[in-house]
């Protein structure tokens, strides 16, 4: 009765040990996502108003158009290189928070012999 206790404990503090660890692994990726997320809005604002400053000063239809076509091909490519970056964040946050599930499955489950 005893061991049957002893080992019921050893296995709610593995789980509870595999959790704080991937709550700590989602923490910290959820951290690099706020902080990459915040420097592309920086970056897209700052962008954005140099766009504004330069067709204030321009005189002609032709140069507004094709300012406004350059910003708006480089803008839709920064988006897409960010996205995909976003997307790779992501991903890992969430490798690395299964991550330390992953051994208390592997003794959960029966292997296939």
């Amino acid at each position: 009765m005893m061991q049957q206790f002893e080992a019921i404990q050893k296995v709610g503090k593995e789980n509870v040990d595999a959790a704080l660890k991937s709550f700590g692994a989602a923490s910290k990726g959820l951290q690099t996502i706020a902080v990459e997320s915040s420097d592309y809005t920086k970056k897209s604002f700052e962008q954005g108003t140099a766009m504004v400053e330069k067709l204030v000063a321009v005189k002609t239809i032709d140069k507004a158009i094709e300012l406004q076509s350059d910003f708006a091909k480089s803008a839709y490519e920064g988006f897409v290189a960010q996205a995909t970056k976003m997307g790779e964040l992501y991903t890992a946050m969430a490798k690395d928070a299964f991550k330390p599930f992953e051994a208390v499955i592997a003794k959960a489950t029966p292997s296939a012999k």
